[in-house]
């Protein structure tokens, strides 16, 4: 019985490892998902803000150069 438990202290501590590396990853999940909901949200804003201008036939600072005379006309 004396040779299984470092063994099983062995295990153990290959156990405690893997859910501390677990965690770590788990953790930088969630910080990169918060990034994310965050560039999410403010593109949504953005989205509403365009549609917005749409339909009020607003066309914000966007010409198109076809619409400009050269300089020399």
């Amino acid at each position: 019985m004396d040779r299984s438990l470092p063994r099983v202290e062995q295990r153990l501590v290959d156990l405690e490892i893997k859910a501390s590396f677990a965690e770590d990853l788990l953790d930088d999940l969630n910080q990169l998902i918060a990034r994310q909901q965050a560039q999410i949200d403010a593109l949504s804003r953005r989205l509403d803000q365009l549609q917005e201008q749409a339909a009020a036939g607003e066309t914000g600072h966007f010409r198109s150069l076809l619409d400009e005379l050269p300089p020399h006309y």
